[in-house]
């Protein structure tokens, strides 16, 4: 019993080191404490074997209003903040 909850207490603490960290440009700052980011991905197709790139938007947290539209950022994943936004800025890319 005890080696269980040591186990589990431990698989929860290793996942909080984990979190996904994504790099992207402010979009849109035109919510209060919050920005849409913009993630360009690259892979290559699975038939044509050519490479594609393709655009995700995220809303992340931005707590200080500090990131102004065409920022480079990096956001982290986090708890659920509201229906749509899962992200917070953790600070400029360099």
């Amino acid at each position: 019993m005890a080696a269980e909850a040591t186990s589990t207490s431990a698989g929860s603490g290793s996942s909080a080191g984990r979190r996904r960290t994504l790099r992207g440009r402010v979009v849109s700052d035109k919510m209060d404490k919050t920005v849409v980011v913009e993630v360009e991905r690259t892979y290559q197709h699975r038939t044509i074997r050519k490479y594609v790139k393709t655009t995700k938007k995220y809303k992340a947290h931005d707590e200080a209003n500090a990131c102004k539209v065409g920022d480079l950022v990096v956001i982290e994943e986090s708890r659920p903040l509201s229906r749509t936004k899962r992200w917070v800025v953790v600070g400029g890319a360099s």
